[in-house]
């Protein structure tokens, strides 16, 4: 019996690594997500810093993937001075994604469909913002030791709702825009 218990550990853990695909740590000092949010007098633009994660791959085929988003990082780069500072500032507040309290932001894939092309993708995952977690598509190239994408997400799913003319009335020209951009760059 102790041996069949055994041979039947040993099988399951053989099936768990084979499903797990292989695991490749993202280069988190040479990948960058950059972020353009607008507003209805323009916009701004910056970064948020990759502090962690994982690319998974069933041979050369994208499997999965997890990373962790360092938000304590965020930072405009189209502004400079004391506009930079209080903009940073702001965007780390309460009134926008609280960074004190939510220091990091979580994506999860949980599902990687062939678009029919070698490394192109629709990858359905789990992002996890100020601790609500919403289900988001988007597609993906895999290429060359690089993951890319280009994300639209509206902040508002994610508890981020200062400015948002679908929650407050008579903002006029401080009316900032629900949707913003995610310009995501991973090197495996």
């Amino acid at each position: 019996m102790k041996q069949f218990v055994l041979s039947f550990f040993a099988i399951a853990l053989l099936a768990v690594n084979s499903f797990a695909g292989n695991g490749k740590p993202v280069n988190v000092s040479a990948s960058k997500v950059n972020w353009k949010a607008y507003k209805v007098t323009g916009s701004h633009e910056g970064y948020v810093n990759v502090k962690s994660g994982t690319l998974d791959f069933n041979g050369e085929t994208l499997a999965g993937g997890k990373f962790v988003i360092d938000m304590t990082s965020i930072n405009a780069t189209d502004v400079s001075g004391k506009t930079k500072e209080n903009l940073d500032g702001h965007l780390k507040s309460e009134d926008f994604f609280g960074v004190a309290k939510f220091p990091e932001a979580k994506l999860e894939i949980t599902r990687v469909i062939s678009r029919g092309k070698a490394g192109e993708y629709k990858v359905v995952a789990n992002l996890t913002i100020k601790n609500t977690t919403k289900e988001i598509k988007f597609d993906a190239m895999v290429a060359n030791g690089k993951a890319t994408a280009n994300i639209k997400l509206d902040r508002t799913d994610f508890d981020v709702r200062y400015g948002s003319g679908s929650f407050f009335d008579n903002l006029g020209d401080k009316t900032i825009y629900d949707e913003f951009d995610l310009m995501v760059s991973l090197a495996y």
